[in-house]
């Protein structure tokens, strides 16, 4: 539930402010208070500031243009009205309220230079509004009843519906004749077309005034009560004021801070309570990422080793061969070459196997390898014979392999020969 403290604001800027604190239920917090505009500031608290202007300054319409609220709305409102206004309308500004029932929408009309006035004069006060209302609403509309609020010389009015007036210097019953509501016997119109504008108004009539007002229109009362159905007086107790803002309180009436007098969002307040979060969040976030990259710079260097290591296995079975980048590159092209899946790890294993004979047999060279079903065959040029029997009982000393030379050839003083791995068992 929100709490607001609404302002109402005289015609004069050296005329008392009227002030009361209510909340969105529709129930006051406390007796209204009048002084000066400054001294309302003292009562703000958390509360948002609701202000009431005077609604002799306000031109309050309604329209059927075929637009919802947003700013094509705002731009349309005084092509719509241009031809009912007086002043120049470049000197108004233009509100525009939620679509009603009727499919009109309601609309607030005031000079700029008047706004700029107010807004001028609750700054003086350091008081920021949330809503200028024009006080005219805080009469509220209620379906199928004329509605009426007796304020010093005003009378404010409305039909429920869309008409909303305010009347200076007239009685109740001048009022609710002006509307159409009561038949003086005046004009020209025939009785029938009396009848028809009577009978499109609502027959109840609903009066707030004090007991001064209530007691001076007594006539009054007697004259509405013939020609209509009910006529029920509330008297205020303290005054028009606390009606005027429980009315308001709960979302009622035109908020003239609309379009440039939009209120501005103060996005540095808004992210204030957030700071410490804010830098705790960036602080895990540069926490985060140099952890990343610490790790992936050690990755980098496992990688290194890991390649070098692969380059120094790979060139004792295959001396000469140059540096690979991509070593995974080179075992799926050999297991590729080898034609299974499966076979992959007793081919290196045997290549393991042949590492550590060469090792120890370092006058010996490999000069080709060749792989194909499970049977792996070397070509070793040796200094003698007895190398290449060395070879193979390296090759087969772990009992995994088991090496056999299928052919040896003299060529000069070395020795070429075809030695044959295969797995034991196969």
């Amino acid at each position: 539930m929100s709490e607001y403290l609404v302002i109402r604001l005289a015609e004069h800027p050296d005329q008392q402010a009227h002030w009361i604190a209510a909340d969105s239920s529709g129930a006051t917090q406390g007796p209204p208070v009048s002084g000066m505009l400054s001294e309302a500031k003292a009562d703000i608290g958390n509360r948002e500031v609701i202000v009431l202007v005077p609604s002799a300054e306000v031109l309050t319409t309604s329209v059927d243009i075929p637009l919802r609220a947003g700013a094509k709305l705002q731009a349309a409102l005084p092509y719509a009205l241009e031809e009912y206004l007086a002043d120049d309308i470049d000197k108004l500004h233009f509100a525009a309220g939620l679509r009603r029932a009727s499919g009109k929408t309601p609309v607030s009309v005031v000079s700029h230079e008047r706004l700029a006035e107010w807004i001028d004069m609750l700054a003086k006060a350091d008081i920021h509004a949330s809503s200028i209302i024009a006080d005219s609403y805080g009469l509220a509309r209620i379906p199928g009843t004329i509605s009426m609020l007796l304020t010093g010389d005003q009378i404010f009015i409305n039909d429920g519906g869309d008409i909303e007036l305010v009347m200076q210097d007239v009685s109740p019953g001048d009022a609710l004749a002006a509307i159409g509501a009561l038949d003086q016997g005046a004009g020209s119109e025939s009785e029938s077309d009396r009848e028809a504008d009577a009978a499109a108004l609502p027959r109840h009539v609903l009066v707030y005034c004090t007991a001064g007002d209530e007691e001076r229109y007594q006539q009054d009362w007697i004259a509405i009560r013939q020609q209509l159905d009910s006529v029920d007086v509330k008297l205020l107790a303290d005054g028009s004021m606390p009606r005027l803002a429980v009315t308001v309180a709960t979302g009622a009436g035109i908020n003239l801070l609309q379009g440039v007098y939009g209120a501005q969002k103060e996005y540095a307040g808004l992210l204030k309570p957030w700071k410490v979060a804010a830098i705790l969040l960036l602080a895990l976030g540069i926490i985060g990422i140099a952890a990343k990259t610490t790790d992936y710079y050690l990755l980098l260097r496992q990688e290194t080793q890991l390649r070098q290591l692969f380059n120094t296995e790979y060139q004792q079975i295959l001396p000469g061969i140059p540096d690979t980048n991509d070593p995974a590159r080179v075992v799926e092209s050999l297991r590729r070459r080898v034609g299974s899946a499966d076979s992959a790890p007793v081919f290196l294993q045997s290549m393991e196997q042949l590492s550590r004979a060469m090792q120890q047999n370092g006058e010996a060279q490999i000069v080709a390898i060749s792989y194909r079903a499970g049977v792996v065959d070397v070509r070793v040029v040796a200094p003698n014979v007895a190398m290449l029997d060395s070879i193979q009982r390296a090759v087969g000393q772990n009992g995994q392999f088991r090496a056999t030379i299928q052919s040896t050839d003299q060529d000069g003083e070395m020795v070429n020969s075809r030695i044959q791995i295969q797995e034991i068992g196969r």
